[in-house]
């Protein structure tokens, strides 16, 4: 069943089984607001289990670029288009999310980014990169790292 995101009340609905519930709720809810202001798009996830094709889709590119695998389970997921940009989205019960920034646009730009929950501690497989610190009055303080996609997918 999909969820539209509010974050004006912002819900754990979805992402109870998360040991930090409450900042992965926010840091959702910070990317609802970021995506409603900018593109006026209703953010919306569903159950990993019912968005099977934007998890495996997310988690071939993080293959196939990297060699990463998450350990973590997913727990929702989403998948839309704004303007000329395709957007997929994975929240993980860690508190990890991940999102796939693909211009449709030959020469776009395209890129993963890895976001942790307030609280979260960097998993091992992510290890490798360096995290940034952002303030949201939503989420706490976010650590968030990218990378850039070489390959067509």
């Amino acid at each position: 069943m999909a969820y539209e995101v509010d974050f004006d009340n912002v819900s754990t609905t979805g992402l109870e089984s998360s040991p930090v519930a409450e900042a992965l709720a926010g840091l959702r809810a910070n990317e609802a607001r970021y995506f409603r202001n900018k593109y006026g798009h209703v953010f919306t996830v569903e159950p990993a289990g019912e968005a099977r094709e934007t998890v495996d889709r997310v988690h071939h590119i993080l293959e196939a670029e990297r060699g990463l695998v998450i350990a973590s389970p997913p727990l929702e997921a989403t998948a839309f288009q704004v303007e000329n940009i395709r957007m997929a989205y994975v929240f993980y019960r860690s508190g990890l999310s991940i999102n796939v920034m693909y211009t449709v646009d030959d020469g776009g730009k395209r890129a993963v980014g890895f976001k942790l929950s307030d609280g979260m501690e960097v998993p091992e497989e992510l290890g490798a990169f360096k995290f940034a610190r952002q303030k949201s009055k939503l989420a706490g303080t976010i650590r968030g790292s990218y990378f850039v996609i070489k390959k067509e997918y």
